[in-house]
């Protein structure tokens, strides 16, 4: 089962996103699939996971994408956040880890894919300034590319 934790936007929040991403070429991620991952566990067992995202001890959070940016490695457009959730972050590696998943070495971006397969966009407009509030976090499976949400955390006030 390949799982992963993530941030799911508010309905009205993701198709501001998936409408801007609109003004440029590639394959625009669906409203419905924009999201913030927190954590990819790949096949992972389904119980230790849980467990995991239980213990998650952070505070809600406010997140703001603030620039937008082009990947041409892997030829996407990013929304990105310059200040990441990084108390939920760290909460949910540190509990991932002492349940033993390993977890990418790389620092984590806060980042969400709006455009795939995209062609060097030049001047990108401004992202849209919406409000992303975020007081939960959930753990979804992943099957190609349906995602089916099977655990959901709620974040302390």
């Amino acid at each position: 089962m390949r799982l992963f934790f993530a941030a799911w936007p508010p309905p009205r929040t993701a198709a501001a996103l998936h409408e801007w991403s609109k003004a440029l070429r590639g394959r625009a991620t669906p409203a419905e699939k924009i999201h913030l991952t927190l954590a990819f566990l790949g096949e992972a067992d389904l119980e230790k996971a849980t467990a995991a995202g239980r213990a998650v001890r952070a505070r809600r959070l406010e997140l703001l994408l603030d620039e937008a940016r082009y990947v041409k490695r892997n030829e996407m457009v990013w929304a990105v956040a310059r200040e990441a959730p990084m108390q939920l972050v760290e909460s949910l590696h540190a509990n991932l880890a002492g349940a033993g998943f390993v977890l990418e070495t790389r620092p984590y971006a806060a980042h969400v894919t709006l455009l795939r397969k995209a062609p060097a966009p030049g001047a990108m407009p401004a992202l849209p300034r919406v409000a992303w509030p975020v007081d939960e976090f959930l753990l979804v499976r992943s099957a190609g590319s349906k995602y089916e949400p099977v655990a959901r955390f709620p974040l302390s006030k």
